[in-house]
């Protein structure tokens, strides 16, 4: 795998030669241009409501640009002659000065290319695009990342860099970089990949075997940083149950039962038959009405210790489930209730209920001796 240096016709050589000189001599100035970037930038997130979990930035060696400087167009005949694809780099090149926003989640990267955008009195957004997004569908190993092509409107620092670049030229604080913008899962992939396919040692020892496994753990990426997301937005949901000004305000009907359900506990077994109109009764029987309060229920230590004491030999579905919960709070008010009359001539309900109870408060008293036996 040779290098574009290294295959670059000899015709082209000087050229590239001297960009490369030129911008060993300017490149100190140009990683102000950097680290002013990265200041503007992590300015704009002081205080806003995506907070990064870091920003950095950094200036391209110069044996990368001399690589960028050396690739060649494609050429259109046989006969052609040979064409840089960058015949000026230092001003066709958008990627030299780059800062890199890296996010925790993938739903922020929109939200932090939009802060940056929006401050249009400091950058102009030339450019915009996911970068690799469609790799994984395609076979081909890849990374989604948000890229932002911006120039800096009348800045100082790049006056400076322009009048070392050309003490002759009129400066006008005008330069173009790159700013990318990805989770760190990407970024972690991204960095490993590089070193690797790019900055190897030896090129020679890449192999097909790469390909396959950057683009099998791009995948499984994929997947993880979906599935982050939806807890976060699951969590976010199930936070907003707790407000009793809000969500939390929500009044219990059936379907509303099955909204909050279906979010707190998705792993107990649903059927299509499932009665929330009776979870609805249930729960107004005991005056049990808003969201708050449903939730407030089915805490996870409360569905373990009514599984635990009723031994459980099948996965109840909600209705049931929800009813061994009310008993487990309300105890024999629960069953007074929504059981028939005790003197009623049959009384099946309010004899399963009794059963239950019986179990739950056997078990209340040995965890309750356990407890005292392990403070000896």
């Amino acid at each position: 795998m040779a290098s574009n240096w290294e295959e670059l016709d000899d015709r082209l050589r000087p050229a590239v030669q001297r960009s490369v000189e030129e911008y060993e001599r300017v490149r100190p100035a140009l990683e102000s241009v950097t680290a002013e970037m990265e200041s503007t930038i992590r300015a704009i997130f002081d205080g806003a409501e995506v907070q990064p979990l870091f920003i950095t930035s950094r200036t391209k060696s110069v044996e990368s640009f001399r690589e960028k400087a050396s690739r060649m167009l494609a050429p259109v005949d046989d006969d052609g002659a040979p064409a840089l694809e960058f015949p000026d780099p230092l001003k066709n090149l958008n990627d030299v000065v780059g800062v890199r926003v890296i996010t925790t989640l993938s739903t922020e990267n929109s939200t932090a290319a939009s802060l940056i955008k929006r401050r249009r009195s400091i950058f102009d957004c030339r450019g915009d695009r996911e970068k690799d997004i469609g790799s994984i569908e395609s076979g081909t190993y890849g990374y989604s990342s948000r890229h932002l092509i911006l120039r800096t409107i009348q800045n100082d620092v790049v006056r400076a860099y322009q009048r070392t670049l050309d003490p002759e030229a009129n400066p006008n604080g005008s330069y173009f970089f790159e700013c990318q913008i990805r989770t760190v899962f990407a970024h972690a992939w991204s960095e490993i990949e590089h070193d690797i396919r790019f900055k190897a040692e030896d090129p020679r020892a890449w192999s097909p075997y790469f390909d396959r496994q950057f683009t099998a753990t791009a995948a499984m990426l994929e997947t993880v940083e979906s599935t982050f997301s939806e807890l976060n937005d699951r969590y976010e949901t199930v936070k907003g149950y707790w407000d009793e000004d809000g969500e939390g305000a929500v009044e219990l009907t059936p379907e509303r039962i099955k909204e909050v359900w279906q979010m707190l506990l998705p792993h107990v077994d649903r059927k299509a038959d499932d009665d929330w109109g009776w979870a609805a009764e249930l729960l107004a029987s005991h005056g049990l009405d808003r969201t708050v309060q449903l939730v407030d229920l089915l805490q996870s230590d409360t569905i373990s210790a009514v599984r635990k004491s009723l031994q459980h030999r099948y996965s109840p579905g909600p209705d049931r489930l929800l009813d061994d919960v009310l008993l487990w709070r309300f105890g024999t008010a629960h069953i007074d209730k929504t059981a028939e009359p005790a003197n009623a001539d049959s009384t099946p309900r309010r004899d399963s209920l009794r059963r239950r109870l019986g179990q739950m408060e056997r078990y209340r008293q040995r965890t309750e001796q356990d407890g005292n036996g392990s403070d000896k």
